[in-house]
């Protein structure tokens, strides 16, 4: 049996089938990459939400710590070395506080990938809308 291409030459019948398999070679291929590119995108999205969660809770940590201080600072405030015996106390409890808020909100942050790695996350980027007007008969 013979085939023609688009010029007019014969083909043989052996010749075709090589050319299927490299357009189903290539269809495959792009498949492939096609997924790939999928999984990057999961991952890249995941570790963005992941990114942005710590900086949260990190944030959340450092807002409170101040508010503390703001608050409650005139208690140990003056000159360290001048400090009274109860001003010397009040600041070595804010000091453990102040630690111990820090080793939780760090231990949160950390636990923020474990979480997330029971989850497919996929971000929606952002999308901008712009109104199109159409022109009035002038």
């Amino acid at each position: 049996m013979r085939l023609t291409d688009r010029e007019g030459d014969k083909m043989s019948s052996e010749e075709k089938p090589q050319d299927q398999k490299s357009y189903h070679n290539l269809i495959r291929q792009h498949s492939e990459y096609k997924k790939v590119k999928a999984e990057k995108y999961q991952t890249d999205s995941k570790d963005r939400l992941s990114k942005i969660l710590k900086k949260k809770v990190i944030t959340t940590m450092i807002g409170s710590l101040s508010s503390i201080e703001k608050n409650f600072g005139f208690l140990w405030e003056g000159n360290p070395e001048e400090l009274t015996d109860e001003q010397r106390t009040m600041y070595d409890i804010y000091q453990k506080t102040r630690q111990e808020i820090l080793d939780k909100g760090n231990a949160q942050a950390k636990n923020i990938d474990a979480e997330l790695s029971q989850y497919e996350i996929k971000w929606l980027r952002y999308n901008t809308v712009l109104p199109i007007k159409k022109e009035e008969d002038k």
